[in-house]
Parts: structure tokens; C-alpha cells; sequence
């Protein structure tokens, strides 16, 4: 574990902020969706709020990850574009990468983990990538992604440890905040922390007084443990059925990001999980991968509370494996 020591930043300065979250958002014009946001009278009446659900499900590649894809990777230079780049997910940001390379005629290699979702494997291939398959149980895929980068010569992209991804996936708050207006509370999901790192730096410069709340699985409550700690854990290959949220831990930038800018970070039981992917499935009519619930989780299952307030809802993703879901008994009691 490593204590956060604010000296690590050049004068105190964060790696990211809300002037690179604009620039993120004006590369993306054109290129990224305005994504959907859905209400719900049997929600508010649930949680005693008004509730906004930002649906990152209906992006493109089916996650907020293509903002950040498409960010860092239209700056790379005229040769670091001809020569590839190569990145390490378990499926959300590996699809961004393939598909922002494709759009920008950049080379893709990802490493990906053998039981990442067929969904996600599928549609890695078919945006045009190269896979590199790996066991998570006994090898680390930062390393694999080092060597190969060195062998081929190629730029690493990581998954959420990187200023111009933070960017990229700060745009989806400056965007619902555009949509819907004040906000008293945002309910954003938490793997590596890009997402929630950068929807904290938009909501804090736009509504300085809107609390931020990251949500994280039980299993892998590692960044939970770093926040509240100040020193930064690490959990290896958690068992948790939302695979986004199976990362080691937050980032060397994410961190830093998350401890100023966040206000709490709560966890949801894997029950909460599929309780609450069974009700967005059946009463909303939106399809949601499990790490994609896990800020709803905590609004329904009545671990955040804010009544009479008005909330906002990050649903991340939206690229559901039926084939391993049917597996598990949805709803089901604790």
C-alpha cells in the first residue's frame, strides 16, 4: 500500500482538469453520442427524489469508455498513429480502443483476459483488433502489454490511468449537467476510477456544491479502501460478477483525482447487483451489464439516500453476457 503525498504533483497541481474535460468534449463533437437520459416516476417515488439516469449503455460500443478511447488516441502523433497502439481490458475500454482506432486508421492490440465476456471478445474482433488472450489467475496483463508495446514499438493506452482518458470520460457529466441542470447529489460507478475521477472534476467546477459519491462492488472494494485510508490498496483478480469493476486498483493519477474531488465511496453486495439489473431490465426496458448498475444499486438498495433531492445516475455500460447472467438467480434474497 502506498500513502497519497500531494508532493507527487508539481506544485499541487491534479493531472487533469475541467480545461481538459472542454477540449475532450470538442474532439468528441460529431464523434461521441449525446447519450439518453431516462426518468422514472416509479424510481422517484422509491427513493422519495427526482432522478436522473445518464444512460452510457446507449454509447457508442455500449460504454462511456469511447470517449476516452477517442480522446487520447486522435493526439497521438502522424507516427505513433501508423505504428499502433495497445491496451489491456476486459472488454469496455478493448472495444473504445478498436473502434476509435478503426474510425481514426490507428493499429489495435488488446490483451484481454480468457473469461472476459463472449459479447465483449466478439465485438473487440469485429471492430478490427488484434487479441491477445491471457490467464488472469497467473499472469498480469500490464506486463504482457509492456513487453509486446516494446517488442512492436507500440503506445500503451491504459484502460483509465491516463490524462487524456480521464478527459475524455469527464465529458459524460459536463454532458448531463447540460441536460438536466442542477443536480444535488451524482451516483457515478467505480473500477480504475477514469470514469469517476473525471464525472467529480465536471460536477465539482459546474455545481461546487453537488455531492459525488463513487460506487464500487463488495468484492472489489479496493478503491474504497484507498479512499477512506488514504493509501492506496490493491485487490488481485476480485470475484465480483461486474467485470469492469475487476481492476487492482484506482491509478497513480486516478487517485490523487478521487481524494480531492470526491466526497464518499460506498459499496453494493453482489445480491444488490443483479436485484438491481433485474429491475432496470424489467421496469425501465434498458439493458445494463452488472458493473454498469452499480450506482443505481446504491441509490435502490437504499445505501445512498438524498430525499427531495434532485440526483443524477451514471448507468456505464450497457454490454450484457446473457449466456453468464442466466446463471445466476436474478432478485434473489440475501
Amino acid at each position: 500500500m502506498n500513502e497519497f503525498n500531494s508532493n507527487n504533483f508539481t506544485n499541487g497541481i491534479l493531472p487533469v482538469n475541467y480545461a481538459d474535460i472542454e477540449a475532450a468534449a470538442n474532439r468528441l463533437k460529431n464523434q461521441a453520442h449525446i447519450t439518453t437520459i431516462v426518468t422514472s416516476r416509479t424510481v422517484n417515488q422509491l427513493t422519495n427524489a427526482k432522478v436522473f439516469f445518464k444512460c452510457e449503455n446507449l454509447q457508442r460500443t455500449g460504454s462511456f469508455k469511447f470517449r476516452g478511447a477517442y480522446n487520447a488516441l486522435c493526439q497521438l502523433s502522424a507516427k505513433q498513429k501508423q505504428q499502433g497502439v495497445i491496451t489491456y481490458s476486459s472488454g469496455n475500454h478493448a472495444q473504445a480502443i478498436a473502434l476509435a482506432g478503426k474510425l481514426l486508421d490507428i493499429p489495435t492490440t488488446i490483451v484481454m483476459p480468457r473469461n472476459a465476456p463472449e459479447v465483449k471478445l466478439a465485438a473487440t474482433r469485429g471492430y478490427g483488433a488484434e487479441i491477445v488472450l491471457y490467464e488472469p489467475a497467473t499472469t498480469i496483463r500490464e506486463e504482457i502489454a509492456r513487453k509486446l508495446a516494446q517488442e512492436k514499438d507500440l503506445v500503451v493506452i491504459p484502460p483509465y490511468d491516463h490524462p487524456d482518458i480521464i478527459a475524455g470520460q469527464g465529458t459524460v457529466v459536463k454532458e448531463l449537467i447540460a441536460q438536466v441542470g442542477e443536480l444535488d447529489l451524482l451516483l457515478v460507478c467505480c473500477g480504475g476510477g477514469g470514469l469517476l475521477s473525471g464525472s467529480a472534476i465536471s460536477a465539482k467546477t459546474l455545481l461546487p456544491n453537488c455531492r459525488v459519491i463513487g460506487v464500487e462492488p463488495e468484492q472489489a472494494d479496493d478503491a474504497t479502501k484507498s479512499f477512506y485510508s488514504r493509501r492506496l490498496h490493491t485487490v488481485h483478480n476480485p470475484d465480483t460478477i461486474a467485470d469492469g469493476a475487476r481492476t487492482p486498483s484506482l491509478g497513480k493519477l486516478t487517485f490523487p483525482l478521487v481524494l480531492h474531488y470526491v466526497d464518499e465511496m460506498v459499496t453494493v453486495s453482489e445480491d444488490a447487483i443483479l436485484r438491481t439489473l433485474n429491475f432496470l431490465l424489467s421496469r425501465l426496458k434498458i439493458v445494463v451489464e452488472p458493473t454498469g448498475t452499480l450506482a443505481t444499486a446504491a441509490l435502490l438498495e437504499g445505501i445512498v439516500t438524498a430525499p427531495e433531492k434532485r440526483i443524477g445516475v451514471i448507468i456505464s455500460g450497457g454490454n450484457l453476457d446473457l449466456s453468464s447472467i442466466l446463471t445466476f438467480p436474478l432478485g434473489a434474497d440475501e
